[in-house]
């Protein structure tokens, strides 16, 4: 049998020699943060925590005074390294700019021992290599998981093996091409951004205002005033089906569409029910999720049986069904915005019938469900697109670095 060598599955042409086991402490310095919750100032020195790793972007700073007394020996630098070391272990983020900046207890500064390291390239291969699966499989059994929340000891992290090349070169190319793959990944979340932004600002101009008879944006040739009507008189909620646990079944010619379906829930039940009509929902179906989480879908899947917590919502022929489904989005986000994130938002069918809306005619209202709609779907392919590059990312931490 042949013997097994340290080397990573995925590499650069011209690079052939063996990877090298070390301590993280041959490579970095790890520090602590500050201990105490410090005293807050309006401007000075910012000052980061667990919840500003992804950016190390706050609005909380503290005097340079005490900046100067607390970080004497463990200031950040540009090409240093800040990783969290409570909650959510091992995340890192790269220092990318000169200037002060403290940090919490809940993360450790890494700074890194050769003066090599000291660029872009360097730091990139350094904090991918501190997040490549076997180091988060070191840092996770050295943490202490009896503690709540979780942490892990700076000295802790100091002994966890590392498996490094040790050609300068082959660390830079490595580098370089994760330092790329995260700037894909940040223009592309950048261009996702734009165009939420460019939804949110359609759906307030688009529909009316509280006191409104007219929006303030609209397509050309069209200027009636858009009328009220009270929605139950439009629009027919249909409650779904409850069901005791006996009935759902782990095999059957129906799913049963529940609200975590439409969401992070993957794990599906199934129905032999022959039931009415009413209680199916079919693909191009508007329905309304009311528990939990609250509002409205246009379902694409195969036929469903939907659960009791789901509405389904029957149109009249004043109503465009992208066009409905747009103005449910932005009675939605009304709410949002009349609670504070602690209230738990409660409706009921009753509420939703008895709204007030205010709609155009057929023809404006299918051109706004259009444009709506078209919107949408760049959302979702530019998500699609985004997802990708993270699952890239994730194959080439697996590939890169061994295991």
């Amino acid at each position: 049998m042949s013997e097994c060598r340290l080397v990573p599955h995925i590499r650069f042409m011209n690079f052939y020699s063996e990877w090298n086991t070390v301590k993280l402490s041959r490579l970095l310095n790890v520090y602590d943060g500050v201990h105490q919750t410090p005293t807050y100032t309006k401007s000075g020195v910012p000052f980061v925590s667990v919840e500003n790793i992804r950016n190390l972007k706050t609005n909380k700073y503290i005097s340079k005074n005490d900046f100067d007394l607390q970080f004497k020996s463990s200031k950040p630098a540009c090409g240093d390294l800040l990783m969290t070391r409570i909650g959510d272990i091992g995340t890192v983020n790269i220092i990318k700019s000169d200037g002060d900046l403290a940090y919490y207890v809940s993360l450790a500064l890494l700074k890194p021992k050769a003066k090599s390291c000291k660029n872009v390239r360097n730091s990139y291969y350094l904090m991918y290599l501190v997040e490549s699966p076997r180091v988060k499989k070191e840092l996770w059994k050295r943490t202490l998981h009896i503690a709540f929340p979780k942490k892990i000891n700076k000295n802790e992290i100091s002994k966890i093996t590392i498996c490094t090349s040790s050609d300068i070169g082959e660390q830079q190319k490595i580098g370089g091409l994760f330092a790329k793959l995260d700037r894909l990944l940040d223009l592309q979340q950048q261009k996702l951004d734009q165009l939420e932004l460019l939804k949110k600002a359609l759906l307030q101009k688009l529909f009316p205002k509280q006191d409104a008879k007219i929006p303030e944006l609209r397509f050309k040739g069209f200027v009636e005033e858009w009328g009220d009507f009270v929605l139950g008189k439009i629009a027919k909620f249909l409650n779904g089906r409850a069901y005791k646990q006996s009935e759902l079944l782990e095999k059957g010619k129906y799913p049963v569409l529940r609200v975590g379906n439409f969401y992070t829930n993957d794990s599906w039940y199934y129905s032999n029910l022959q039931l009415p009509e009413k209680y199916y929902a079919k693909k191009g179906d508007l329905l309304y999720t009311w528990s939990a989480t609250f509002g409205p879908h246009i379902w694409n899947g195969s036929t469903v049986i939907y659960h009791y917590h789901i509405w389904k919502i029957e149109l009249s022929s004043l109503l465009n069904k992208e066009f409905t489904y747009q103005l449910l989005l932005e009675d939605r986000s009304k709410l949002l915005n009349n609670t504070n994130g602690s209230t738990m938002i409660h409706l009921t069918k009753s509420e939703m019938e008895s709204k007030l809306v205010k709609i155009p005619n057929i023809a404006e209202q299918q051109k706004i469900g259009n444009l709506l709609a078209k919107i949408d779907r760049l959302i979702e392919l530019e998500n699609k697109k985004f997802s990708n590059l993270k699952l890239v990312k994730k194959s080439l931490l697996q590939n890169m670095f061994v295991e």
